[in-house]
């Protein structure tokens, strides 16, 4: 069975000043996979987010993903707005859920904020 590569960083680098956030990293996740980004406090994590959605521009690298349309589209030469319309969109950690409603609604109701 061939696995469809939907998201693939190739040498994704960002420097704030003289900190390099994050420095040439590079990592596919095929469809249906679920991919883990670990690590200590500052290590980037968020920052690798943030370059992925382009809510920061990183410095160097691709950020290929596969739309809904089944097109390959390099997300850096693109602006936030543009990458939700290709599919692709981000939320905010956000612990705090509605007692009253089931982890089912909660969830539901997270998929429409």
């Amino acid at each position: 069975m061939s696995l469809t590569q939907t998201l693939k960083v190739e040498n994704l680098s960002i420097a704030f000043g003289g900190l390099k956030a994050v420095d040439d990293l590079s990592f596919h996740i095929n469809e249906g996979e679920i991919y883990g980004l670990i690590g200590p406090n500052g290590a980037g994590k968020t920052t690798v987010f943030n370059c992925i959605t382009q809510f920061y521009k990183p410095n160097n690298g691709k950020v290929i993903f596969k739309s809904i349309k089944n097109e390959d589209v390099n997300l850096v030469e693109k602006n936030t707005h543009d990458i939700i319309r290709l599919g692709l969109v981000r939320t905010f950690q956000n612990v705090e859920l509605i007692q009253d409603l089931s982890l089912l609604e909660n969830l539901l109701i997270g998929a429409h904020i």
